[in-house]
């Protein structure tokens, strides 16, 4: 009997610390962590928007980089609010599972950072998140801007075999790398990587002037190919 007693005012110990550690989360101070991670959220997601180097933008992306920023912020604050809780809170999440792909690894670099700005917001420590956001961005931006203006694209050509002398002829005054190179049926099919000045198509104009030529096709090279 007085071992159930002990437990029970064990329990509601426990319980009214409990309570008193959330209250110390007033509504001013989840306002003002919230805001900031929004803030953060915010200026993130215009450096993603408007010096995206990708292929293709995703708008749904953008906007998830502020809501994780956000939703960072809110963990870290009921987590910082009671140990026992914390412990539930990373129980529930480990057992989430993502299966949606990261297209562009510079995208996992955008992850982190609404991350990190969450969590620096969830903590209090509102100046480091505003400033290491800010200095993030501004990095990013004279990134953007050093990147080199030749890039890599991926040249494709169909061509019959009559073709075939002087396509390599016109190949031979390029510096290329061989991807791969399919011959069926009397007609090849020719792909090879090239670094070309931003928006200069006169490669691919020059084979199109070749008799034997069905197809030139260029298209921005990312890094990853499969054949």
């Amino acid at each position: 009997m007085q071992l159930l007693s002990a437990n029970i005012l064990e329990q509601l110990g426990a319980s009214l610390d409990l309570s008193n550690q959330l209250a110390s989360l007033s509504l001013p101070h989840i306002l003002v962590s919230m805001g900031a991670a929004a803030l953060c959220g915010v200026i993130i997601y215009l450096v993603y928007r408007f010096f995206y180097r990708g292929v293709v933008y995703s708008d749904n992306f953008n906007i998830l980089l502020i809501m994780i920023t956000v939703i960072t912020s809110f963990i870290i604050m009921t987590i910082s609010a009671n140990i026992v809780l914390s412990l539930g809170m990373v129980g529930a999440l480990s057992i989430v599972r993502f299966r949606s792909a990261v297209k562009d690894p510079l995208d996992i670099g955008f992850l982190f950072w609404g991350i990190a700005s969450g969590l620096t917001c969830g903590a209090g420590l509102y100046f480091v998140a505003l400033v290491g956001t800010v200095l993030i961005a501004v990095l990013y931006i004279i990134l953007h801007f050093c990147k080199k203006e030749k890039k890599s694209y991926l040249l494709i050509i169909r061509y019959g075999d009559e073709a075939e002398e002087q396509v390599s002829s016109l190949l031979s005054g390029m510096k290329y790398k061989l991807k791969s190179k399919t011959v069926s049926g009397g007609e090849t099919e020719l792909t090879v990587e090239i670094k070309v000045n931003r928006n200069d198509t006169s490669d691919a104009a020059r084979f199109k002037t070749v008799s034997g030529v069905n197809g030139v096709t260029l298209l921005e090279y990312s890094g990853e190919y499969m054949n």
